[in-house]
C-alpha cells in the first residue's frame, strides 16, 4: 500500500483534494470513482523506496509532531499494531501533510521495514533522539512504553522552545527596528547635516568625522558588504556540513572556556535523559548506551560517549567509563555510580537527568534574560554616539558665532 495525493471533482463540480491509500495509482483512481469522484490527478507522495529525504510531503510542525506522538503512544501502548496505529492517527488528522506522512510511514512498515527505519526517511521531522528511541524500543519489545516516554519528551521540548521564542521575540524586534533606524539615519540624514556643516566652514570633531566615514561606507559599499556577509554565512554552513570540519568545530565548542559550560550541560542533559528513558523502559544497557550516544548533538562528545559504550561492552562499569570520557559533570558520574551500586540505575539516572535539565533550563533562562538589557545597552550606545556626533558640531558653530 502507498499514499497518493489526488485532485478530483465531485458530482456538484467542486474540486476536492486529499490523500488516498492504494496499491498503485490505478487502484487509487478506481477507489475515487467508487466514491463518485472524478480524478483529475493522482500522484505518489513519496519518491522511490530508499530515497534519502521526503520530497513531496511538507514538513510537520512541532505541535503536530507532539500530538501524533501522544496518539501513537496511546494506541501502541494499548496493544494495537504499528501499522494500524499509523492508519488510525492518519484518518483522524485534519492536516494533509500529517496524514501523508503517517500513510507513507505505514506503507514502509507494510513493505517489511521496521518503524525506526521508516522514520529514517524523514530526518528533518524525526530527529536522532526520536529514531534511536524507537529503534531501542522495537529491539527490546517495549515500544509502547518508549513511545509514551518519548511523547513526554517531545511535549517538554515544544514547551521549552516556545518559552525561549517568546522571551527572545521582543529583543529581536527591538534590534531589527533599531538597526533599520540607524541605517536610515546614516544613509539619508547624516549626509544632509554634513553638507550644512561643511558649507559654514566648521571644523568637525573626530566623532563626527568617524560617523561621516561610516555613512559614506554604507552608501557606497552597503549592499556589497551585505552580499559578502550572506555569502560568508552560506559558505560557512557548507563547510561545516563536512563531517571532519564539523567534528573539529564541535571539539572547539566543547573545549573553549566561553562555550564549554553550556555545551557540556546541554549534551549531558540530552544523554542522561535518553539513557534514563531507555533503561526505565527495560532496554538492555549496551543497547541503551548505543542509542543514547546517537542522540548527543555534539559530534566530539558523541565520539567520547561511543568510546565509553565500547568500554561498557568490554565489562567496565558505566560510571568508570563515563569518568574516563571526561565530558560529564562529576555529579552525574557520582549518581550513576550510586545507582549501579544500589541496583537502581534507571531511577537514579532519571533523577540525574532531571537535575541536569534543571541546571540547563536555569542557564538558558539566565542567558535569555541578559539578551534584552544587552540589546538595549548596545542600541542605546549607538544612538548616543549618533546624537553626540551631530550635536558636537552644532555646539562648535554656536561658539564660533558667540
Amino acid at each position: 500500500m502507498a499514499a497518493f495525493a489526488y485532485t478530483a471533482v465531485d458530482p456538484s463540480g467542486k474540486t476536492v483534494k486529499g490523500i488516498a491509500e492504494a496499491s498503485n495509482a490505478a487502484a487509487a483512481r478506481q477507489s475515487l470513482r467508487a466514491r463518485q469522484l472524478l480524478p483529475v490527478s493522482v500522484e505518489p507522495t513519496t519518491a522511490r523506496r530508499g530515497a534519502p529525504a521526503l520530497r513531496r510531503t511538507k514538513s510537520v510542525s512541532i505541535r503536530a509532531l507532539t500530538l501524533v506522538t501522544r496518539q501513537l503512544a496511546t494506541l501502541i501502548g494499548s496493544g494495537i499494531s504499528v501499522e494500524q496505529s499509523l492508519k488510525t492517527v492518519a484518518d483522524q488528522s485534519d492536516k494533509p501533510a500529517t496524514s501523508t506522512l503517517l500513510l507513507n510511514l505505514r506503507s514502509a512498515v507494510l513493505d517489511g521495514r521496521s518503524f525506526a527505519q521508516a522514520l529514517g526517511d524523514y530526518p528533518q521531522t524525526f530527529g536522532d533522539y526520536y529514531r534511536a528511541s524507537v529503534a531501542a524500543g522495537e529491539s527490546s519489545g517495549q515500544l509502547g512504553r518508549v513511545m509514551d516516554l518519548l511523547s513526554g519528551f517531545v511535549e517538554t521540548r515544544a514547551k521549552n522552545r516556545q518559552t525561549v521564542q517568546l522571551a527572545l521575540l521582543y529583543p529581536a524586534i527591538l534590534a531589527v527596528v533599531s538597526l533599520a533606524v540607524i541605517v536610515a539615519l546614516l544613509t539619508f540624514v547624516v549626509p544632509d547635516i554634513v553638507r550644512v556643516f561643511t558649507a559654514r566652514g566648521a571644523e568637525l570633531p573626530f566623532l563626527t568625522r568617524a560617523l561621516i566615514a561610516v555613512s559614506d561606507f554604507i552608501n557606497q559599499w552597503g549592499l556589497v558588504t551585505l552580499a559578502a556577509i550572506v555569502a560568508m554565512i552560506l559558505a560557512t554552513g557548507a563547510v561545516l556540513r563536512r563531517p571532519a570540519v564539523r567534528l573539529r568545530w564541535h571539539r572547539l565548542l566543547a573545549r573553549a572556556p566561553v562555550t564549554r559550560t553550556f555545551v557540556l550541560k546541554a549534551n549531558a542533559a540530552q544523554f542522561a535523559g535518553t539513557l534514563s528513558t531507555l533503561i526505565v523502559s527495560q532496554v538492555p544497557l549496551t543497547d541503551a548506551l548505543e542509542a543514547a550516544a546517537q542522540t548527543v548533538p555534539n559530534l566530539y562528545i558523541r565520539a567520547r560517549v561511543q568510546a565509553a559504550s565500547a568500554r561498557v561492552r568490554e565489562g567496565t562499569a558505566l560510571s568508570r567509563a563515563l569518568a574516563e570520557a571526561d565530558i560529564f559533570p562529576p555529579m552525574l558520574i557520582a549518581m550513576v555510580a550510586s545507582g549501579e551500586a544500589g541496583g537502581v540505575l534507571g531511577a537514579t539516572l532519571t533523577r540525574a537527568a532531571e537535575d541536569q535539565a534543571r541546571d540547563l533550563n536555569a542557564l538558558v533562562a539566565a542567558l535569555v534574560a541578559l539578551v534584552e538589557p544587552a540589546v538595549l545597552l548596545l542600541m542605546g550606545g549607538i544612538v548616543m554616539l549618533l546624537v553626540l556626533s551631530i550635536l558636537l558640531p552644532i555646539v562648535n558653530l554656536n561658539n564660533l558665532v558667540s
